[in-house]
């Protein structure tokens, strides 16, 4: 009996090593993540891609993609822009959105026209100007 008790004894011993590194590798894993470039340096804010549903024609459905980010500048606007993102985020989806319903089946996106929308849709979310919208990849599929 007492063989079996210090089996056990030595078994959970054992084992306590082994939980204690991945709580101490989660840290290391948050500094290491901390101190990653973002693409596009400090003043580049990136926007996860948008997208919307496009008629194709004959009945069938088609996704209008856009990748975009912002630059800003002024680092107080641009953490009001951070901090603003789920509001930025929603009027451009809801921009995106509306334009691809209303494209034509087999027609191509105005990327100037969203362009420029978006870039208002920014001013306004924001409350001044400031932060220049760059428009990446648009595409329909």
């Amino acid at each position: 009996m007492r063989r079996r008790d210090l089996l056990s004894l030595l078994l959970i011993a054992s084992a306590l090593p082994l939980a204690a590194p991945p709580v101490a590798w989660a840290g290391e894993d948050k500094k290491a993540n901390s101190k990653k470039k973002k693409s596009g340096g400090d003043n580049y804010l990136p926007i996860d891609p948008l997208t919307g549903t496009t008629n194709k024609g004959a009945g069938r459905r088609g996704v209008l993609s856009v990748d975009c980010g912002l630059q800003i500048d002024d680092p107080k606007l641009r953490d009001y822009a951070d901090l603003s993102m789920p509001r930025l985020r929603a009027a451009y989806v809801q921009t995106v959105q509306t334009y691809a319903a209303g494209l034509a089946p087999g027609a191509e996106p105005n990327v100037d026209y969203l362009a420029m929308t978006l870039q208002r849709q920014t001013d306004q979310v924001l409350k001044k100007p400031g932060a220049k919208f760059l428009l990446g990849t648009v595409t329909v599929n």
